[in-house]
């Protein structure tokens, strides 16, 4: 993002991102960047015709999540992704929640940057992550130091990913992760993607069926990211948290998930709500005593 905006240059973005997003948008709005924030609807989705209405002359880049780290919400990508093209503006797409789960292709999608985490889809170690750069695009660079080639030049080298890659790389890290990739593609990503989805389906159904509880984001019917978010009345989220882990050794996360923009649209701010994401490894065995000891709780 730091790369690409400069003063009196706009982007679009969306009240679901996660702070990695807005965060550096807010900085740069101090530095003369105007930032357009659509709402979209109660659950967070964009409509299109919402982003083609907030485009202006300046309008350089429209910055979106792939899907909400709160509800799993999935955004129109390849909708807004054509308009930006059609309209010059670079598309940057955060798809932290949805990469080793969700087939994304970068051309069909008309995406310009794409960001991913190595940590939760993609099963590498926490620290690992990357940046998929459109090959004739370049940006300015964060950081500046020894990248092992070009050596003779106090310049930083013009060639990817050389340019934005000074010191020392996390070696073992990104050996992790490429074994992760490795799984996935020796697994198959749809089977994966049909597994959490199977799984994420019976943890919301038996959730809806547990009074006074209340999940947020869209239906059943609505494709989503492996992610559940929820309140039970009268219960902080903090408190059924850590209930789980030490009664039930149930992993959650409740708060505002560094997301507060998402929980002031779905109305759960400042206390947010208590999160669940299934994955690939769980079992239907587990979602049923994660239902039982909500039940419980409540």
């Amino acid at each position: 993002i730091k790369g690409i905006l400069k003063p009196w240059d706009h982007v679009i973005t969306s009240s679901m991102e996660h702070n990695s997003v807005t965060r550096p948008l807010a900085k740069l709005t101090q530095q003369g960047v105007e930032v357009t924030k659509l709402p979209g609807n109660s659950y967070g989705w964009l409509d299109p015709k919402e982003v083609a209405e907030g485009i202006k002359e300046n309008t350089k880049l429209i910055v979106l999540s792939h899907a909400s780290n709160v509800t799993g919400l999935i955004q129109p990508i390849e909708e807004i992704g054509k308009l930006a093209r059609q309209k010059g503006i670079l598309f940057m797409v955060d798809s932290a929640q949805t990469a080793g789960s969700f087939e994304i292709d970068v051309d069909n999608m008309n995406i310009d940057l794409l960001v991913f985490a190595g940590h939760k889809g993609l099963l590498g170690p926490q620290g690992t992550g990357g940046l998929y750069i459109r090959p004739d695009l370049q940006l300015d660079t964060l950081k500046e130091g020894g990248t092992g080639s070009n050596s003779e030049s106090p310049l930083q080298p013009e060639e990817s990913p050389e340019r934005y890659e000074s010191g020392t790389l996390n070696t073992p890290g990104l050996a992790g992760l490429g074994k992760g990739v490795e799984y996935i593609l020796e697994v198959g990503l749809e089977k994966i993607r049909e597994k959490e989805k199977k799984l994420t389906l019976e943890l919301m159904k038996g959730i809806m069926e547990i009074p006074g509880t209340k999940i947020y984001g869209l239906g059943l019917k609505v494709e989503r990211a492996p992610v559940v978010s929820f309140n039970i009345e009268g219960k902080e989220p903090s408190q059924l948290a850590y209930l789980l882990d030490q009664v039930y050794e149930i992993a959650s996360r409740p708060g505002l998930h560094c997301a507060p923009d998402a929980h002031r649209i779905l109305g759960t701010f400042p206390y947010g709500a208590l999160r669940l994401s299934p994955s690939y490894f769980n079992t239907s065995q587990e979602i049923e005593k994660c239902l039982v000891a909500i039940s419980e709780l409540v």
